[in-house]
Parts: C-alpha cells; structure tokens; sequence
C-alpha cells in the first residue's frame, strides 16, 4: 500500500513538471531551469575590487611602518583579506617588526626567479605582505620587462579586499609615484611641529598632482584625546584654508609604552597587547575605514593598473 502511494505522488509531481513545462512552451524540466537561474544570477555577482590605500608620511620616525602593520592586522580580525606591499624602496622594514625573514622579495620577482604570488608571506594572523627589495632605491631604475613582470604578477592577486601600501617617508617621486593611483592616502603625524609642517607638506605635493584625492589623517602618539583633535584641527584647516582641499580626521593613536615595547619585540602591538589603548585606537580606524567603504560607490581599478599608473609617474 505504502508503494502504491509512493507512485501516485511521484506521478503527480511528474505531471505538474509537463503541465507546466508544457504551459511555458519548454521542454527544459523545473529542475533543470532553476539550475539555469542560479547559475544566471551567480554569473552577476561580482567580487568588489581590491581597495587600494597608500600610507605615507611627510618625514620618517612618525610611526608609519607600525601603522600600516597593525592596521593590516586589525582589518584581517575583521574578516578582511588584507595584502601589505612594502614599498619603502630600499629600507624595506615591514618583516623587521612582523619579527620574519623573507626567503625571497621583490628582486626575485623583477630579475624573474619568483612570480609575485611565490613571495608572499602568510602571517598566522591572517595579515600577507610582500616584502620589499633593499636596494632598489628607485622604481625608474626597472626595465620594461621588469616592470611588466610586476603588473601582471599583482593583476593576479584579485582576491584581496585591501592593498595596503607602505612607502617611505618624504616627498621624492618614489613616494607621490604610489600615493596619485591610490583609491586613498593616509598620511601619518605626530604633534611635534616639524611632523605636522612635513604633513602639510605632503599633502600639498599630492593635491597640486590629483586635487581630488581622497586624503585621511591620523594623529600618532598623543597624549591625550585633546591634543589629537587639536593637532588633527591644525592640518584639516590649513589644508582647507590654503589649498582647498577637505583632509578627514580619521583618528589617532596613544603614546603608549606597550608600543614600543611591541616593537623591541618585533611583535606588532595589535597582536601582542590587543587591550591596549594604542590597539583600541587601531580597532577605532579600521571600523570607520570599512564604514566609509560602506559608503562609496566608487570604482575602483584593478591592482595591475594601480602599479601601471605608478610606473607612468616615475
């Protein structure tokens, strides 16, 4: 009996499949459409492209390094996948305070011993980077083959939500050359005056190249809140004032001694002390980075044409 009624259902459903293929004018099953569909609808969604931000400075010794390091880390816990390219040519540090020695880096990829996938660390904390080749002071000094090699290596890397890119300090071509194709520039002061006037100073070099930019600030190492919204006050005014252009406050970071410590260590702050204030500031920018990304509807290029860009500039 249970047979007979097992058939009967499966006849029914048999039926309605040719009724209504039948009403459709098709001969595809209902199973076979619904497959269609998704499969239509998948082919649509696509991946956000990779977030592009260059942290800079207008002078060395603000702390840029560890910035991008344990911002790196702090949107990785946020379930971001973050790539950091270390393009402080020459004094290539960022391994130095992940407390790891790279077995190959960028002058493998250009000379073509490695492919630029081949030389990215995997940190356990979820954080990649590339490290930087010392010696190569000057991105103009590549070949065509040379830098061809790089672009097609990083259009590769698509996965990425976030290209972090460390340059160094100052305000030499080497430096603009990654800030201008950048989707946004965060550049790095302390309050001590000379840091704040070298800010400006970057700033100022960046904007008369690409008015528009998107340009963020963080106050390193204050003392207090106070002092971080007034120092953070000074540079959006004058920027404002004088070359007209809007710089967001994107936060600060304390002066805080387990820093400093962290770095003895060669162990970032944000994994060593993460209930620390220096890494509750760090968990503050990253959750405002990803809400303004929220907010944008902007395109953004791939990571290949972001090095092209670069390549055109220098």
């Amino acid at each position: 009996m249970q047979n007979i009624t097992s058939d009967i259902k499966l006849d029914q459903a048999a039926g309605l499949r040719k009724i209504v293929n039948k009403s459709l004018g098709s001969t595809i099953s209902l199973e076979e459409d619904i497959d269609a569909n998704e499969n239509y609808e998948s082919s649509y969604v696509q991946k956000k492209p990779t977030k592009i931000i260059t942290i800079t400075s207008g002078k060395g010794g603000v702390g840029k390094t560890s910035m991008s390091v344990n911002l790196g880390l702090a949107l990785a816990k946020k379930n971001k996948k973050v790539l950091l390219f270390d393009a402080d040519l020459g004094l290539a540090n960022i391994n130095v305070i992940l407390g790891v020695v790279p077995k190959y880096n960028l002058y493998h990829v250009v000379k073509g011993h490695k492919k630029l996938k081949d030389i990215i660390i995997h940190t356990p904390e979820g954080l990649d980077i590339i490290a930087g080749a010392s010696g190569y002071s000057s991105l103009a000094n590549l070949s065509e083959k040379e830098r061809e090699k790089m672009i097609t290596g990083v259009d590769n890397l698509s996965e990425y939500d976030y290209l972090l890119i460390d340059t160094g300090a100052g305000v030499g071509s080497n430096v603009i050359g990654f800030t201008l194709p950048a989707d946004e520039v965060m550049v790095i002061t302390t309050p001590e005056p000379t840091s704040i006037t070298d800010a400006y100073g970057i700033i100022k070099s960046i904007v008369l190249e690409a008015p528009d930019k998107n340009i963020k600030l963080i106050v390193n190492r204050v003392t207090t809140s106070l002092e971080g919204r007034k120092v953070a006050e000074r540079v959006v005014n004058i920027s404002n004032q004088f070359l007209n252009v809007k710089v967001e406050n994107c936060g600060f970071i304390y002066d805080d001694e387990f820093v400093s410590k962290s770095i003895r260590r060669q162990k970032p702050f944000y994994i060593m002390y993460p209930k620390s204030k220096a890494s509750g500031c760090m968990n503050i920018i990253a959750s405002r980075l990803l809400g303004s990304e929220n907010g944008e509807n902007k395109e953004t290029g791939s990571m290949g044409s972001f090095f092209r860009k670069i390549f055109q500039l220098v």
